[in-house]
């Protein structure tokens, strides 16, 4: 598969998420989608990221800021059946809150 067919089948995947998201009564608000190398380095410096590889260079991944009755939801345990739904979509897509070494609960990927 090609990065611009790995590109659209994660819009595909996103909207579906927003659509699901919106449908269950959760309030979303898009962080960063895409990423350039240069802010990529900013966040590895500053220990918020644990790679220089991330799909965010891609355009294959999406922070999201989730929240349900005006609560910003962070916790996995508040955002674990969002996950779940995200990873049902594709063997590709990957939910920051199942990551092991470095919990990014905002964090929906399609893996590249």
């Amino acid at each position: 598969m090609t990065l611009g067919q790995h590109q659209e089948a994660f819009s595909r995947d996103f909207a579906k998420l927003l659509n699901h998201l919106h449908d269950n009564g959760y309030e979303v608000r898009c962080g960063e989608l895409e990423r350039t190398k240069a802010q990529q380095e900013i966040y590895f410096k500053e220990g918020k990221t644990k790679t220089m590889n991330s799909n965010h260079l891609k355009r294959c991944a999406v922070d999201l800021h989730i929240f349900q009755n005006g609560n910003w939801l962070t916790a996995k345990a508040d955002l674990q059946e969002v996950g779940d739904f995200w990873e049902s979509l594709s063997p590709e897509n990957r939910w920051g809150g199942n990551f092991k070494s470095f919990i990014d609960t905002p964090h929906f990927e399609r893996n590249v």
